[in-house]
């Protein structure tokens, strides 16, 4: 799959074993930007110790509003071997991590299964997160079964003209739904422990952008038509204009509180009871960590 690259809907059949490069703009091995204890998830992933957060570099979606640019453009990240991507796992592990939370990680995945396969013989019991903008392929996702615990999807659109345009790929909402559908499929039931950390589940994970409420109600209808209270939902508030939203000025502003409260109201409308939302303050808190190698290298904790 790396070979004539079909790992994303872009379908790219570059030779990324070989040095192409595809839309994601990275390579075979993994890069990645950062390995640490991770606070800012949501409660029942993060806890009180954290998170143990592995971000990649380079995106298949690459958002115009991304928060995580310098990331998603391959601008930050360093290349590591599926032996060194095992030993960070068992790093974050011995760290007291309450998971193994893989961002954005779909591009490479045959490393990360041959890594998470690794780290299992070698003592890994933690449970894997797999942490997705959601434009994942439900076929390619079949090949983490019985290796991740708790998926994190994005679930970014309902609206193809929105995914268009913010995020280039029209065809997001019906992808981003095989996918999710896959995910709650191998998340047979949750399961979380004494101290309400996540062990076993599936939460969604809806950015509210300025202006786009019709179609945040669209997306909560649309999950609690499809599976009802078996999921959880977090919706977010923490949109913040960039720079690169200048040619959108639609997004030059953050949501207001009226609109987030609408759509929170229409998830209680709808009957949905696990559902996080979140605070006023955290609209204008940066939830973006330093990219800067921590935890990549051996001994760089």
């Amino acid at each position: 799959m790396i070979e004539g690259c079909g790992l994303c809907p872009r379908e790219c059949k570059v030779d990324r074993a070989h040095g192409e490069r595809g839309y994601c703009g990275m390579p075979k091995e993994p890069y990645v930007a950062r390995a640490s204890l991770h606070l800012w998830e949501e409660p029942c992933i993060s806890g009180t110790e954290g998170s143990g957060t592995v971000f990649f570099s380079g995106c298949t979606l690459r958002c115009v509003f991304c928060q995580n640019y310098r990331i998603a453009k391959g601008s930050v990240g360093k290349e590591i071997s599926t032996l060194r991507l095992a030993e960070i796992f068992l790093e974050l592990q011995k760290q007291k991590a309450n998971n193994i939370n893989l961002v954005t990680a779909g591009h490479f995945l045959p490393s990360v299964i041959k890594a998470l396969h690794l780290a299992k013989e070698q003592g890994l019991i933690l449970p894997v997160v797999y942490n997705t903008g959601g434009y994942e392929k439900a076929e390619v996702l079949k090949q983490l079964e019985g290796l991740v615990d708790i998926w994190l999807p994005d679930y970014k659109y309902r609206s193809q003209t929105l995914a268009s345009r913010y995020s280039f790929a029209p065809d997001y909402p019906v992808r981003a739904a095989e996918a999710l559908e896959e995910m709650v499929r191998q998340s047979e039931k949750e399961v979380f422990d004494r101290r309400g950390i996540m062990k076993k589940g599936v939460i969604v994970r809806h950015l509210m952008l300025p202006g786009c409420v019709s179609d945040s109600k669209d997306v909560l209808e649309y999950l609690f038509d499809t599976f009802g209270n078996r999921i959880w939902v977090s919706l977010m508030r923490q949109y913040t204009p960039l720079s690169s939203v200048k040619a959108y000025p639609e997004l030059n502003r953050k949501v207001t509180e009226e609109e987030y409260q609408e759509v929170v109201d229409y998830a209680r409308f709808l009957g949905m009871t696990k559902v996080y939302i979140q605070e006023g303050e955290c609209a204008s808190k940066s939830f973006i960590p330093d990219f800067d190698y921590q935890g990549v290298e051996k001994n760089s904790q």
